[in-house]
């Protein structure tokens, strides 16, 4: 399959799921369910609802964003309890799907601050904009794009979160490169992502799910600290959080631009 067939795969795929989300009011991840059969859900097993999804939030932070943001959630962590947001950050979500981190994040940031999400699928962004509507949220936007070529200028904000998305790009050294350049100098990166353990191999991961399901497309942990230093950040830290295939897992990634 070509690099352009797996952006269009994910892309009808997440598609898919925001329009029956948006007609039914349903869990986005049990719409993935339902089109992937059954059974194999986003990570290729039946626990999926456990260590992906909205399951991954306390019950304070879902009381503080429209329940519709809430059950769009397809993450496999929680960006904005780990990335240090700070009153007046300008933060950016990459691949913002229904807008839940960023919802959450401009609570965190406030009236000062500012919260950007980009995503690629207009259905997406549709229903992150009626989740912010909902919301009452004035310092968000949503802009169509790829996370390999960010709409937005050089050193425009001052933390860059992500939910379980890094790892269906195409070309992830780009990410980090863009990643790298739209922060501004001292700006930190707070990530959620799927990574595999060092000595699982490409196919091994394949063997393990799918790329549209957020596991064949993995990187292991010392391929994201390689990938985050030949961007230029330093402080790299990669810490495994939930298993969510074996020897795969939920992670945390920080890192820092320097000063």
């Amino acid at each position: 399959m070509s690099t352009n067939d797996v952006v269009e795969q994910v892309r009808d795929r997440y598609a898919a799921a925001a329009r029956a989300a948006m007609g039914t009011g349903r869990r986005t991840l049990d719409v993935l369910d339902d089109l992937d059969g059954g059974g194999s859900g986003c990570c290729g097993g039946d626990a999926c609802g456990e260590v992906f999804g909205s399951a991954l939030y306390d019950g304070g932070q879902a009381d503080q964003v429209p329940q519709e943001a809430v059950t769009a959630s397809l993450g496999c962590g929680n960006p904005t309890a780990v990335a240090d947001l700070n009153p007046g950050d300008r933060v950016l979500d990459l691949g913002s799907g229904g807008g839940l981190d960023v919802l959450l994040s401009a609570r965190r940031v406030g009236p000062t601050g500012f919260a950007y999400g980009v995503d690629m699928t207009d259905e997406m962004l549709e229903l992150a904009r009626a989740n912010a509507a909902r919301a009452g949220a004035t310092n968000v936007e949503f802009l169509k794009g790829r996370i390999e070529q960010l709409p937005l200028p050089d050193g425009a904000v001052d933390v860059v979160i992500s939910n379980c998305v890094i790892n269906l790009s195409v070309d992830k050294p780009k990410v980090l490169a863009e990643m790298f350049r739209v922060l501004t100098p001292g700006g930190r990166v707070g990530v959620s992502d799927v990574v595999a353990e060092d000595h699982l191999s490409v196919a091994d991961r394949e063997e393990r799910g799918s790329h549209v399901g957020c596991v064949a497309g993995a990187l292991s942990r010392q391929e994201y600290v390689d990938g985050l230093t030949a961007a230029g950040f330093t402080g790299i830290d990669v810490v495994f959080t939930h298993e969510v295939a074996p020897q795969m897992h939920g992670a945390i990634v920080r890192a820092v631009k320097p000063a």
